[in-house]
């Protein structure tokens, strides 16, 4: 389910972070999901099992995730409520604007983005 690649630049926590990120963001992942253990991930991934706890610590300091003693790892129940929806709208526009400059710096057309976003949904 998830995916990193040793030989990208991005160094291995931010990408795993991200793949994390993404799967609950195209609903690979729903609220109340286990994800799997520290240990098992990083055997999957064939990475260090300190930087997999590293991406899980992150995570639940983001709320992104939350973790049971003894039970797991989970998708968080609760999403960020303190963010207000001023804050969340700002934050979006701020990521579009970033995303959008950076594919056409890499030579994608709005077009080319708008289709790859549209397929990467009906996933």
């Amino acid at each position: 389910m998830f995916q990193v690649d040793a030989n990208h630049p991005t160094p291995l926590y931010a990408q795993l972070e991200r793949s994390i990120r993404f799967a609950i963001a195209t609903g690979r992942l729903r609220i109340g999901d286990q994800l799997p253990t520290v240990r098992q991930l990083a055997v999957d991934l064939r990475i260090n099992a300190n930087t997999v706890a590293k991406v899980y610590a992150e995570l639940e300091r983001a709320s992104v995730v939350e973790t049971r003693r003894g039970v797991g790892t989970f998708v968080s129940a609760r999403p960020n409520e303190a963010a207000s929806r001023r804050d969340r709208d700002r934050h979006l526009r701020e990521l579009t604007d970033h995303f959008i400059t950076e594919t056409h710096t890499r030579g994608f057309s709005i077009d080319d983005v708008i289709e790859q976003l549209e397929s990467s949904r009906k996933k």
